[in-house]
């Protein structure tokens, strides 16, 4: 951005939720789904149409939006990722310019050590930049164990909820078939209804954390809140009161299965399920994404009550995006639109209102982004770019294109075309205007163009940024 920031430095909200795919809106056309909340974000602010991560699964996608980075340069591409004390994460550079630094919720820079703290603040999240950290359990970590490792499961223990809650999900993951590989644990054994009330779900728990923190935090230093839901990442349990808004509800079509062309582990991942099954675990996820949409709502009536709205930049996104039954396949790891593209809106003091922006953007660009908007000077040898001149209305086209990776494959993605790399399987080649549901493969068809993009996303990936 080239406009003078402001006198006193903003407020800088981040609210991401996990595994919530960028077709799952109201605002992104989604009659199907109530966000009334992000809706009214999105006209206040500019929406993205087009963001997509630089790893489709949590931890390699979030140590690249705290550091910047491509994954392939600092995560090890699966959810045993750790964030290395070595790298740079643009919470300490907040923290080193006078910010506060806080977060609620599921971070997953170091997900390999399953002990939270008592109260969500163990030592590690004071060496990323946290101030004031909150770190909660994610939903399947929360009920792996026989005592609670985080301050969300202190909390059930203390409701009395601790052992209904594991016992819940330990039924549902015995029960389920493991004879696919990458196959969703939870679909065939039933999206079922929380066990728990309303008032003890997770991200109801975060939305209130949230929330309480805001009404209290001192205004003598600008803040950035990290607020990161667990939702609605599988299993699909919403609390029965959401789920029945959306219980008998219609559901799109899941985008059906070609098998023609495509790689074998791709082959080994999908399954034909019945229609049904797959219209219920989409009520289920989009009755999650309502009750975020709720606690949303909450925290920003506490921003206007604090009177912090008007300096206050609030931005939304997610992880990673999910399947749902497209291709045969459920959860994320794959580089299809479904698991790729996720929303991104930004709103605030001197974001254009009312944009939607269909310029390419990665995740990890929030990174410089929030950086830019807190008035810091760019940070070298970090790959991500900041999206401040499209937001302040100076530029309507951000990126050429954006990549992705994980240990199997690599992909680049431009406006017109999607090319993926399958390390020792079938490589891919989509035309996405004329094949946005990816059902035709063409690199058979099209050699000389997948080897052009093969050749960008080579050059992409050896920019020679990363570790110095």
């Amino acid at each position: 951005m080239t406009t003078t920031p402001p006198t006193t430095p903003p407020n800088i909200l981040l609210i991401l939720d996990d595994q919530h795919r960028f077709d799952y809106l109201g605002c992104a056309g989604a009659d199907w789904v109530s966000t009334p909340n992000i809706d009214r974000l999105a006209q206040r602010g500019t929406r993205f149409t087009s963001c997509t991560v630089n790893s489709p699964i949590c931890a390699p996608s979030r140590i690249s939006l705290a550091t910047g980075m491509l994954a392939h340069r600092v995560a090890p591409y699966d959810n045993a990722s750790f964030l290395s004390h070595t790298q740079t994460t643009y919470y300490q550079r907040l923290r080193d310019h006078g910010y506060r630094v806080g977060c609620v919720g599921k971070l997953d820079l170091g997900k390999p050590d399953t002990y939270n703290g008592r109260y969500g603040d163990r030592p590690m999240a004071y060496s990323w930049g946290f101030t004031h950290p909150e770190e909660c359990e994610g939903k399947m970590h929360a009920a792996h164990f026989d005592d609670p490792v985080g301050p969300y499961t202190h909390f059930l223990q203390e409701r009395g909820l601790f052992q209904p809650f594991c016992a819940d999900y330990r039924q549902r993951m015995n029960e389920a078939p493991h004879h696919k590989p990458g196959a969703s644990q939870w679909v065939e054994t039933g999206s079922d209804d929380s066990v728990l009330p309303t008032d003890a779900f997770e991200d109801t728990y975060i939305g209130q954390r949230a929330a309480r923190w805001i009404e209290n935090v001192p205004d003598d230093f600008p803040w950035h809140y990290f607020v990161s839901f667990v939702g609605p990442h599988d299993p699909f349990d919403p609390p029965a009161e959401y789920a029945e808004r959306y219980r008998n509800g219609e559901m799109p079509a899941a985008i059906p299965h070609n098998p023609d062309g495509r790689p074998g582990w791709i082959q080994q991942r999908s399954l034909e399920r019945d229609p049904e099954t797959v219209a219920t675990v989409r009520r289920q996820y989009c009755a999650l994404i309502e009750l975020i949409d709720h606690q949303i709502g909450m925290i920003l009536e506490a921003l206007e009550k604090r009177g912090m709205a008007e300096n206050t930049i609030v931005i939304f996104a997610s992880d990673h995006g999910e399947m749902l039954g497209d291709h045969g396949m459920f959860q994320k790891s794959c580089a299809y639109e479904s698991a790729l593209r996720v929303p991104l809106i930004v709103a605030g003091p001197g974001v254009q209102p009312g944009v939607v922006s269909h310029a390419l953007v990665e995740l990890s660009d929030l990174n410089p982004t929030i950086c830019d908007l807190a008035g810091l000077p760019p940070q070298p040898h970090i790959d991500a770019r900041s999206i401040g001149p499209i937001l302040d209305g100076q530029a309507s086209a951000h990126r050429e294109e954006t990549v992705t990776s994980m240990q199997n494959f690599r992909a680049i993605r431009t406006a017109t075309h999607k090319f993926i790399q399958n390390f020792n399987d079938r490589d891919e080649l989509y035309d996405l205007v004329a094949d946005p549901l990816e059902q035709h493969n063409l690199i058979d068809k099209e050699a000389v163009l997948a080897d052009a993009l093969n050749r960008r996303m080579t050059a992409r990936m050896r920019e020679g940024k990363g570790l110095r």
